[in-house]
């Protein structure tokens, strides 16, 4: 039996222009993992090629979409039938094991969590996903969902990112960094001292604190934070590397000898585009629900959507949230009762 992944077909930015292309370009590449696209069916399948019926692709109609400036409360109530509803209900039936959007983040997190409900011991999901470092990559959450935790939330989001690296055998017994403004015992709120002393009772590898500048340094295989700290990491991350391209590209052109610098550099530059490349990133995934779902960003385009499409279905066959329940029993209750 293969993997079965549903897609909202009408979510993000560019909707079926970027998922369609994506997806087909995906099943041509991965037979064991079939597709079902959620959407404006006539839309959808004027963008299906030719052969789509040799493909493993599915098109199931959903007569609504939610706006990406939509309240998620107003999308929960209102739109039932929207392709990001359905998609998570095709989940919650068992029809698929995993979901993917490019749609309205909050609304998708509300949706998921009313739908699917969250795993047993686990408050509140937290969004995470892989960034590079000078090492390889570190996974770091929460990226936004939450933007206030208690330091229990925190010791969960611990557990969850350290059976997530595990699950997708990035590393056995990843190292986890609590994100503070320094190293030092003393540093730092009581809440975040409090989550320390928790991860550190729960018998995961816990490095300790770590700052920002040991994010992108891969100083631990996890990073965790607050959805607030988080996001705001991200999000400045993203605007610095940004304002590095802008400035590489406007020095590199701006005298002739500059110019054939430019092109003697051209490999390195490639390489370098390769490696910091966030669309080899895109993908973050809604920890603590009982199924894989992954967001992808809005904007991205049909490179972007096929990994986030990689990432659900690598996370689904990694069963990442029936390890996570299993593995939350051997830590949480030392953990909480430090």
């Amino acid at each position: 039996m293969s993997l079965v992944v549903a897609v909202d077909a009408m979510g993000g930015d560019h909707g079926p222009s970027v998922v369609v292309p994506a997806a087909i370009g995906f099943v041509r590449k991965h037979g064991d993992v079939r597709l079902i696209l959620v959407g404006d069916e006539a839309a959808v399948r004027a963008l299906l090629p030719a052969d789509a019926a040799t493909l493993a692709v599915d098109v199931h109609h959903a007569s609504q979409v939610v706006d990406m400036d939509e309240a998620p409360a107003k999308a929960l109530r209102g739109k039932k039938d929207s392709s990001m509803r359905v998609a998570i209900d095709l989940v919650a039936a068992g029809q698929a094991q995993a979901c993917v959007s490019a749609g309205n983040t909050g609304a998708l997190m509300a949706t998921a969590r009313f739908v699917l409900h969250m795993l047993p011991g686990i408050e509140r999901p937290a969004i995470v996903r892989a960034l590079p470092t000078q090492r390889g990559e570190t996974y770091m959450l929460d990226l936004g969902a939450n933007t206030e935790c208690s330091a229990e939330q925190l010791c969960e989001f611990a557990v969850m990112g350290a059976v997530l690296v595990e699950a997708l055998g990035k590393r056995q017994n990843p190292s986890v960094g609590l994100l503070n403004i320094g190293s030092e015992a003393t540093k730092g709120t009581d809440t975040v001292q409090r989550a320390a002393e928790l991860i550190r009772a729960s018998g995961l590898n816990f490095h300790g604190y770590v700052e920002g500048d040991d994010i992108y340094a891969g100083t631990t295989d996890v990073v965790v934070c607050d959805g607030f700290v988080g996001n705001v990491a991200l999000k400045t991350s993203e605007g610095l590397a940004r304002m590095i391209t802008q400035v590489l590209r406007e020095e590199f052109s701006r005298t002739p000898l500059r110019r054939l610098g430019a092109l003697a550099s051209l490999p390195a530059l490639r390489a370098l585009r390769q490696r910091l490349d966030p669309r080899a990133y895109n993908g973050a995934s809604l920890l603590g629900l009982p199924a894989p779902v992954i967001k992808s960003h809005g904007g991205t385009d049909v490179i972007g959507f096929t990994q986030a499409i990689a990432e659900a279905a690598a996370q689904a066959r990694a069963r990442v949230p029936q390890r996570i329940g299993e593995r939350l029993a051997d830590f949480l209750p030392q953990a909480l009762t430090a």
